[in-house]
């Protein structure tokens, strides 16, 4: 990832060009840092004082970093209270009963507007998608989907420094500090090792970034240089196109699956005493004991998840695959990874692939 570097005030900090694909391990940092050699290991401006701090570069300590330099990124970053706001917005909850929560997230993503820009995407990236398709087994219209639901295709990657939203989160935010602490040193290790000015990259309020929308410890382990050059730029189309199908792989796609399926259903009321959700498991078998079939073949797939989807009048339910659940490791929703596999569907047939 190439990101342009500024002279900040607390850091001078230098891009060192050439950066490879192989990421190093914590502890085996790479010496093209532009982190400062010197300067002092106390933290001032908003997150001066905060409890998780001290903790933190003591972590960071261990991964290589000298407390000066984690210091002066805490010190340049800034606390926002609107990203808290904002998560706690999301909180989720009860359901009420069918009141067709799925048909308005759908309508969300799955507008004319969101198709004909994906088929357009697909057009111009068509040589990257096929040669990603190849080597990682996922078809093209479930990576255009993605990049689509997450950022409508590069056009909303967020606008929020990233070492702002996750400081925040890590050292303002209890509810989930210990996973926004964990992905904030990721982000440290992942600029040090790409060769990053930690104030440049910007994101999502949660501290996503991309066409894809990546966390850090995702960046390390799955974005990929899909274009050849020594840069993983997730802000590249190619390169999170890549990066995207790596993902879905490393995380078990199988190479033509179905996502999955509508199911038949005798009895509404006994599938809904059933346990649902993309993390059930039901053989085939014991499915059809309790008169629920899939609507059309599912191949040689012999495990599946009960999925239930509210429609207002009611529920509908469908069969999802391992493909399905490995959507679910991009965000753990059905409706999530629903809403992928139907805009995905969507796009190829207006595109006529």
């Amino acid at each position: 990832m190439r990101v342009v570097c500024s002279i900040a005030a607390l850091l001078c900090l230098t891009l060192v060009a050439g950066c490879g694909s192989q990421s190093t391990r914590p502890g085996e940092i790479a010496d093209r840092s532009p982190y400062p050699s010197s300067g002092s290991a106390t933290v001032t401006g908003d997150f001066a004082g905060y409890p998780g701090v001290e903790p933190f570069i003591r972590r960071m300590q261990q991964q290589g970093f000298p407390p000066n330099q984690v210091a002066a990124v805490l010190s340049g970053a800034k606390r926002e209270q609107w990203i808290i706001d904002a998560m706690d917005r999301q909180a989720p909850r009860p359901s009420t009963g069918p009141t067709g929560a799925w048909l308005r997230y759908r309508a969300k993503f799955l507008t004319p507007d969101n198709i004909a820009n994906g088929v357009r995407f697909w057009q111009q990236n068509e040589a990257a998608l096929n040669r990603a398709s190849a080597r990682y087994g996922v078809p093209p219209e479930y990576i255009v989907a993605i990049i689509g639901v997450e950022t409508r295709y590069g056009g909303y990657v967020g606008k929020t420094r990233i070492v702002d939203a996750l400081a925040t989160l890590a050292f303002a935010y209890p509810r989930r500090a210990d996973y926004f602490s964990g992905e904030l040193a990721s982000f440290l290790v992942m600029t040090k090792e790409e060769g990053i000015d930690p104030f440049s990259p910007r994101g999502s309020y949660a501290g996503a970034m991309g066409l894809g929308q990546f966390m850090p410890s995702s960046f390390r382990d799955y974005a990929v240089d899909f274009d050849g050059d020594r840069d993983r730029d997730l802000w590249n189309p190619t390169d999170a196109i890549g990066s995207v199908a790596n993902y879905f792989k490393s995380h078990g796609w199988q190479a033509g699956v179905p996502v999955v399926v509508r199911a038949n259903v005798q009895s509404p009321s006994g599938a809904r005493a059933m346990k649902s959700g993309f993390a059930t498991r039901y053989s085939l078998s014991e499915l059809a004991r309790r008169g629920i079939t899939p609507a059309s073949s599912l191949g040689g797939v012999s495990q599946v998840s009960l999925l239930e989807f509210d429609v207002g009048t009611g529920y509908a339910y469908w069969l999802g695959t391992q493909n399905f659940y490995t959507i679910t490791r991009y965000n753990h929703s059905s409706y999530y990874a629903m809403a992928v596999y139907q805009l995905g569907r969507a796009i190829a047939e207006r595109k006529g692939s």
